[in-house]
């Protein structure tokens, strides 16, 4: 791809946004039903819905359906600009089809575009995806946009940043934005999708921290090549020559190294589940002696792991399919590998310990927000927690379950509806001392009142409750 020059890149924003081709513009043209099938690969529905000839259809068919297009209808969605020369599309005859994918993207009413490769697979196609392959939008990047922690910085890194989409979503909370990647390619179309929405990257080659060697920042994120593959893997976006999950390891042992006084590392990961070790003490090892919260969302066993990696690469159903599945199966069993772990790490560069757990449920998006009011309760909370006085967060609500006619009900939750959205099982204690939590009277008020109606000493009311009182705090069912 030529690089962007100013001219073009104004008149390339120009046609987008005069034609509507953002991501509010897009799903009312293709509507709910084009729309789904779309985001399973399916293309029928929205070339139904876009054959008008207009601009807008235009862009949708050459960029989202990889369809050719005629010339002519180019030229009038793209006045001025040429395309082909800029190695944006390829001429076939008298129709035009895209090389690259150019696509809306928006966030906080911002209208961004981002340039990647292809997105393979289309219509059940199956297509050999090149070595360095650049992914575009997927689940993987924006889950870790929806991680970031929102706060103002002045310098941020991410490492390997492929397309460039977490620049964008850090370009208003940050000052000074670097960025990394081993791929060539992905450097390239990162400048681009830089360019393409006047956002001053400084791109940069190389693996890890080499790139910005004594140099540190406020926030660095990462969406690695964390697959965990044996060597040969040709995928530049998701393997390495690393051992098993080593280039997670390093990110995250390095950070401090690279961090502020209280600055942020936030990445997604996979981590093997190894014979005879605990995953959580193996992350506790990385993160030594700094605050950190490793969250597994998901945990496969090892074919599991290796059909969702296989497919990935358009694998499945080719001759080589085989052939690979047993190569990858033989180099997880060498290195005593039970499951593999999946889900994010988040480094905080103050001294604390990991807290680290299995979390498979529904949260909410964004979460960034919740992560950073989590890490603020557990370092901010006090040794002693009976002079706070605490309200139940708007959030929480409480469920019971029993008999009809009970005294007590069976079981007592409280659930959050935000957040992680976690639920507690509590006594009626608890419950009871939740209840009273309207901010007037302090923990140990609350707690000494309670022992009285039990007819237990206090002492021993506050050592039954006073840790679970710590830990609805630190997860937001209790705010002060």
């Amino acid at each position: 791809m030529r690089e962007l020059t100013g001219q073009v890149v104004q008149r390339l924003r120009t046609a987008f946004a005069g034609a509507g081709y953002t991501v509010e513009g897009v799903a009312e043209r293709l509507g709910v039903q084009a729309n789904g099938a779309l985001a399973r690969n399916e293309t029928a529905a929205a070339a139904r819905r876009t054959a008008s000839g207009d601009a807008l259809d235009t862009m949708i068919r050459l960029f989202l359906l990889q369809r050719a297009v005629p010339e002519s209808l180019v030229e009038q969605a793209f006045p001025g600009i040429d395309l082909i020369a800029l190695g944006i599309a390829e001429r076939g005859g008298d129709e035009v089809r895209a090389v690259l994918d150019i696509r809306p993207f928006a966030e906080d009413g911002r209208d961004w575009w981002v340039v990647a490769d292809l997105t393979p697979g289309l219509d059940g196609r199956r297509e050999a995806m090149r070595s360095d392959y650049v992914l575009g939008i997927a689940p993987a990047s924006l889950s870790l946009i929806h991680l970031t922690v929102p706060i103002k910085a002045d310098r941020a890194l991410d490492i390997g940043t492929g397309c460039g989409i977490q620049s964008l979503h850090l370009a208003d909370h940050v000052n000074q934005l670097t960025a990394t990647d081993v791929n060539p390619r992905a450097l390239q179309l990162a400048r681009a999708t830089a360019a393409l929405n006047h956002i001053d990257l400084d791109l940069r080659d190389g693996s890890l921290y080499e790139p910005v060697r004594g140099e540190r920042f406020d926030l660095i994120v990462s969406n690695p090549p964390y697959v965990i593959s044996p060597p040969g893997g040709d995928l530049t976006y998701r393997e390495t020559e690393f051992t098993g999950d080593a280039v997670v390891e390093q990110l995250v042992r390095q950070a401090p190294d690279h961090l502020t006084d209280g600055g942020w590392c936030q990445l997604l990961a996979n981590w093997t589940c190894v014979r005879g070790q605990d995953w959580q003490d193996r992350i506790a090892a990385w993160t030594g002696d700094r605050s950190a919260w490793a969250v597994q969302r998901e945990q496969l066993d090892p074919s599991e792991y290796v059909e969702l990696w296989l497919r990935d690469a358009g694998l499945h159903g080719t001759p080589q399919y085989t052939t690979r599945y047993d190569e990858w199966m033989c180099y997880l069993e060498e290195h005593n590998v039970e499951a593999i772990g999946m889900g994010w790490i988040t480094l905080h560069n103050v001294e604390g310990s990991l807290a680290a757990e299995a979390w498979p449920y529904e949260i909410e998006r964004p979460i960034g927000p919740h992560v950073l009011h989590r890490f603020e309760r557990l370092e901010g909370l006090p040794a002693d927690l009976t002079a706070l006085h605490l309200h139940v967060a708007d959030d929480v609500i409480q469920e019971t379950t029993g008999q009809p006619g009970a005294e007590d009900p069976a079981t007592i939750v409280l659930r959050r509806q935000r957040g992680m959205r976690r639920a507690e099982q509590v006594d009626t204690v608890m419950a009871g001392f939740v209840g009273a939590c309207d901010g007037d009277l302090s923990t140990g008020q609350i707690l000494a009142a309670l022992a009285d109606l039990m007819d237990r000493p206090v002492v021993d009311v506050l050592a039954d409750y006073l840790p679970q009182i710590r830990n609805l705090v630190i997860e937001g069912f209790l705010t002060y």
